[in-house]
């Protein structure tokens, strides 16, 4: 007898599973179709175009949680106040039409299904996904942070400036504006390579938890300043090409790295320098002495 409820609530939980799956289909299938398609094909807005790291970083975490798939059936059924209050408050936000407040429905309503259904232990088992998700809905902050971003425009645009009057090319430096030839290349706000930051910073923690480092506290410090900086002299470089292609009439050169997928190229290759780059602090700090506790290997291995 107590098999057979067993079983009964087994079918249960996953007729309850299924409805809930399909139920967010419904609500948020078009919404990551318009997220993907914008992100594709730059038909998204300026702002929202920065999350286009999304497109790698919602599946992992679909995937990360499918492999976690059999732990959270062996957590225990247990309701966590805060599940029912961002429940109600994800369903406020997409009630309201407003596309930054739709958009941030989606985690605030994955979190509250967590607390709900396994409290705080199934929070802690789909953190990392979570965080995967919320730090890939677009929202304003791009907007928000534009105008702060003066000093790093400026300073990106005397080091590119330099670089071309070092190899011979004459370029005037006027705060944000770089004149080769007498024509003007503007380190916008959107050039000064935020984009390129958040998605280092993002791809960089998808590698720290991929390889299990992301539990080594000294690996994850290092690994994520020098993936800004390689970002911040990446950025630099960029923006030394463009002022040059523009400077001597090669537009076709500048489009294609400013406007095309050549960009997206020198973007992805700038990323796989990470690759070896962790591998290689993985290795150093792995023979230097252990000044904390040892790294949990298991970290990011389904079952």
């Amino acid at each position: 007898m107590a098999l057979q409820q067993q079983i009964k609530n087994r079918s249960i939980d996953q007729l309850i599973g299924i409805g809930i799956f399909g139920v967010l289909v419904l609500l948020y299938a078009p919404i990551l179709w318009h997220w993907l398609d914008g992100w594709l094909y730059k038909t998204i807005s300026t702002e929202h175009e920065y999350f286009s790291h999304g497109i790698i970083g919602i599946p992992f975490a679909a995937y990360l949680a499918w492999g976690n798939r059999k732990k959270w059936q062996r957590l225990a059924n247990k309701t966590h106040p805060l599940g029912g209050t961002l429940l109600v408050l994800g369903g406020i936000f997409y009630l309201t039409g407003v596309t930054e407040w739709v958009n941030l429905s989606l985690p605030t309503i994955l979190a509250g299904l967590c607390l709900w259904f396994k409290g705080l232990p199934g929070l802690r088992l789909h953190g990392f996904s979570l965080l995967l998700v919320l730090l890939a809905t677009p929202t304003a902050v791009p907007y928000l942070i534009a105008p702060y971003t003066f000093p790093l425009q400026s300073f990106i645009a005397g080091t590119a400036g330099f670089i071309l009057n070092q190899v011979g090319i004459v370029a005037i430096v006027d705060g944000i504006n770089i004149y080769v030839n007498g024509r003007i290349v503007e380190v916008a706000p959107y050039c000064a390579g935020l984009k390129m930051l958040f998605t280092t910073i993002y791809v960089s923690l998808m590698l720290l938890y991929w390889t299990g480092t992301l539990a080594s506290r000294r690996i994850t410090i290092w690994f994520l300043s020098t993936g800004v900086i390689i970002s911040v002299i990446a950025n630099i470089i960029r923006n030394t090409l463009l002022s040059y292609f523009h400077g001597t009439g090669q537009e076709g050169a500048f489009k294609w790295l400013h406007d095309s997928w050549g960009g997206d190229l020198y973007s992805a290759l700038m990323l796989l320098s990470l690759v070896p780059l962790l591998n290689w602090m993985d290795s150093y700090f792995s023979v230097l002495p252990d000044t904390e506790p040892e790294k949990d290997t298991e970290v990011g291995v389904s079952e």
